[in-house]
């Protein structure tokens, strides 16, 4: 990757609005177990921060499949309750299905727009969100709803990625797609998996909602891009079938995607750890506030 490419902060997501409700709900599906390897070392740091105790109920915004919700219901057992929200209706279906073979019973899920949902066992202590809380188009307003959701004095905790030049798993992959495409000029605060990497910007969204308290720390660690133990090779069909990499690709015919494929494999490689996988330095940042 050039130094030209290094130095900007690509912010890929922010290309054309997430359709987390249909297409990109459907990818994280089609890739759950790949998704949920890659990003569970920061779920683990944020879950082992929040320290749920038993009794406490809980909303897990953003769920997905569930795997965050199956953790925070095993740690508020047996009194507790968590409600898992997710926009994506495949995915809620998914979580409903693992918690059922589970056999946990006091778990819930629901499929709905986070920023005007309503619970009806509202309000809950705390809420929890592993990446789900960044691509809100009304920040300020989805983030007072949420508020509403909980208790007061209650607490929530999130993670937010950091600045894209700190999370090394995507100026990588951009560096190479911007070898063959041009990529459109970044938004800042646009929604997106980026749209937090201000904390000036996400302490105004937090206190203007009506939160206090605001606390932040850094996590930073390797990422297994593709999932655990996933080659060079894996990594890329991973990227380009569920990543914005391969959205920028996708039409530009099959000689670039070649070319670009080879040469993605070739970073990845680099990365590649035998047993462990595309291992690539991450950052994110673990928020919690009070209600």
């Amino acid at each position: 990757m050039s130094s030209e490419n290094s130095n900007q902060d690509p912010h890929p997501d922010e290309l054309k609005p997430e359709d987390w409700a249909g297409e990109m709900g459907l990818k994280w599906l089609a890739n759950l177990s790949l998704f949920e390897e890659m990003i569970a070392p920061i779920g683990d740091a944020l879950l082992a921060r929040a320290d749920y105790q038993a009794g406490e109920t809980v909303i897990d915004l953003g769920c997905g499949g569930g795997a965050t919700t199956l953790a925070i219901g095993t740690a508020v057992a047996p009194s507790g309750k968590v409600m898992g929200v997710d926009i994506s209706p495949d995915l809620v279906a998914a979580a409903q299905e693992r918690a059922a073979r589970s056999g946990a019973t006091n778990i819930a899920f629901t499929c709905a727009d986070a920023s005007t949902v309503t619970l009806a066992e509202a309000p809950y202590d705390r809420l929890f969100s592993r990446f789900g809380s960044m691509f809100f188009e009304n920040p300020l307003s989805a983030f007072a709803n949420l508020r509403s959701l909980v208790r007061k004095g209650g607490r929530i905790d999130l993670a937010i990625w950091g600045p894209p030049r700190d999370n090394l798993w995507m100026m990588e992959m951009m560096g190479v797609v911007r070898n063959h495409v041009e990529v459109p000029p970044a938004v800042p605060r646009a929604p997106g998996p980026f749209a937090f990497e201000d904390l000036e910007y996400f302490g105004e969204i937090m206190e203007g909602s009506g939160f206090t308290n605001v606390d932040v720390t850094a996590y930073e660690g390797l990422q297994p891009v593709g999932g655990t133990g996933a080659t060079p090779e894996e990594a890329v069909a991973f990227a380009f079938s569920s990543l914005a990499v391969g959205r920028l690709l996708s039409d530009k015919g099959e000689a670039v995607l070649e070319a670009a494929s080879k040469e993605l494999a070739d970073v990845f490689g680099r990365h590649h750890v035998p047993g462990q996988g595309v291992m690539m330095q991450g950052k994110a940042w673990l928020a919690s506030a009070v209600a």
